[in-house]
């Protein structure tokens, strides 16, 4: 069924791919195995070119949409951002651990978030169109989060932010940068923007935020730490953001005074979560709590997109029901029923991806994390599965988080076992072979890009998600997969 196919044999196209891809959003059988195309993918690691720092700013950050009345921004990977292009970001396999380093301290801190206590609700509304911005991948500092350009203040700067669906906040670096990491654009001066306006430590914003406190007894102060050891401190204010051509007013933004961690490149962060802070929440009823992204492909020179608004939601998508779980506002919580390997489904029970009562389990969309995982039972199933249909493919030592590698070092091309999610309510999302079969150096090792998650909880990460297009309908209560590849 999945037998290793010889070096010379024809590489499938990749419409082809992308079109399997599709067909098998929501179908009713499977093809059981697919073409991983080796050769163009070990390429891609060694061929990738970052933009230097004179592009930054020539970066087309917009361009028009199929729709009337909306525009969307570009999403780039931050592969594309290194500012200082050194044998390190040249480096594959180095790019790779600490990408897997860094995505461990991720669900550790997502894991720890859960055991805590939630967050404070609340809303604010903004007359805006459906509006959008491109989505940038980004390994080059070892991190798996994708990036977006936004324009900051008035008159607008343009800086680069991570996109990340569990996170409430957005801000920025600003001056005075009392303790500030690399970015490529210059650090945001709120002196030289006329729509700054700070938020007083006893105002209705200041008390929606957590870890929020009086700034020498005046302004309202925050903090937000990350689960990689990463965090941002500083004041909250109100300011003018610019998507396109899209002006937002008043958004309430953390202005970063103290700022450490893995965010090299991008000036900030865009919080897309669930939760009243993010800017999802912020525009509140104005666009429904809808809006759509697509994550290019690690290693390539596309770009995806993120579009906000009830336009962004597309025709023709495979409709899932969105959890909500109150014990963790942010995340977005998906129903999964099963999982499947070479079209066939495995006999794990639904229970072990349930959502319970009390706020357990369940099955996390994120942005923010690299690696797809699952409760441990759930992951051996899946791993033997698809260990059993690749028993021709020589096997190599496992790395990182990855227990489950191979040497295609001597091949053009190799047929691998499809994987399958299968969804609450009947839709099924079959994987593309680059969304579970990844290179973790350049010489030919592909490890199965999925891992244990050691808790009740599930997470698929950004590598599955890519080249797919998802929807958030969060006034109705959906997330759509497809039916656009990007």
């Amino acid at each position: 069924m999945s037998s290793a196919s010889p070096p010379m044999l024809p590489i499938l196209p990749a419409a082809m791919l992308q079109l399997i891809t599709l067909c098998s959003i929501a179908a009713t059988s499977h093809p059981d195995f697919q073409l991983l195309n080796v050769k163009q993918t070990l390429t891609g690691t060694k061929m990738f070119k970052p933009l230097k720092t004179s592009e930054f700013h020539q970066l087309p950050n917009v361009s028009k949409t199929d729709h009337p009345g909306r525009w969307q921004l570009k999403l780039v990977h931050r592969d594309r951002l290194s500012s200082n292009v050194s044998s390190t970001f040249h480096d594959h396999g180095r790019r790779f651990h600490q990408r897997m380093k860094r995505d461990v301290k991720r669900v550790a801190g997502l894991l720890r978030r859960l055991s805590g206590g939630g967050n404070h609700d609340g809303g604010a509304a903004y007359e805006v169109n459906d509006f959008g911005s491109g989505v940038v991948s980004g390994m080059a500092q070892g991190s798996g989060e994708y990036f977006v350009r936004i324009g900051v203040g008035s008159p607008s700067r343009s800086q680069y932010m991570v996109i990340d669906s569990g996170s409430d906040i957005v801000w920025v670096q600003c001056q005075p940068c009392n303790q500030c990491y690399r970015q490529s654009d210059p650090v945001f001066n709120p002196a030289d923007s006329a729509s700054f306006a700070g938020v007083s430590c006893g105002s209705s914003v200041c008390d929606r935020i957590e870890n929020s406190g009086c700034n020498a007894g005046r302004s309202c102060g925050y903090e937000v730490s990350y689960g990689d050891g990463s965090y941002t401190k500083g004041t909250l204010a109100l300011e003018t953001l610019t998507f396109g051509r899209t002006v937002i007013k008043n958004v309430a933004i953390g202005c970063g005074h103290v700022n450490r961690g893995m965010f090299i490149g991008a000036a900030g962060l865009l919080g897309l979560g669930g939760g009243s802070m993010s800017l999802v929440g912020q525009l509140g009823g104005q666009t429904g709590g809808a809006f759509s992204y697509c994550l290019v492909s690690r290693g390539t020179d596309a770009s995806g997109s993120l579009v906000f608004g009830r336009g962004a939601m597309p025709v023709g998508a495979s409709w899932v029901p969105l959890l909500r779980n109150p014990r963790a506002p942010s995340f977005y919580y998906v129903g999964l029923s099963g999982l499947g390997v070479g079209g066939i489904r495995l006999p794990i029970s639904e229970e072990v991806f349930r959502l319970n009562e009390l706020g357990y389990g369940g099955v996390v969309m994120d942005t923010g994390t690299a690696v797809t995982r699952f409760p441990t039972l759930a992951y051996n199933a899946l791993r033997d599965a698809f260990i059993s249909q690749t028993s021709n493919l020589p096997r190599a030592s496992g790395v990182s988080i990855f227990d489950t590698c191979y040497n295609l070092s001597g091949f053009v091309s190799v047929r691998v076992p499809t994987v399958s999610l299968y969804f609450s309510g009947g839709p099924t999302l079959t994987l593309p072979a680059r969304n579970f079969v990844i290179p973790i150096d350049e010489m030919g090792t592909f490890c199965f890009a999925f891992a244990s998650s050691g808790s009740e909880l599930s997470i698929i990460g950004n590598i599955q998600q890519e080249g797919i297009q998802i929807s958030f309908d969060g006034a109705n209560g959906f997330v759509g997969f497809g039916p656009n590849v990007c």
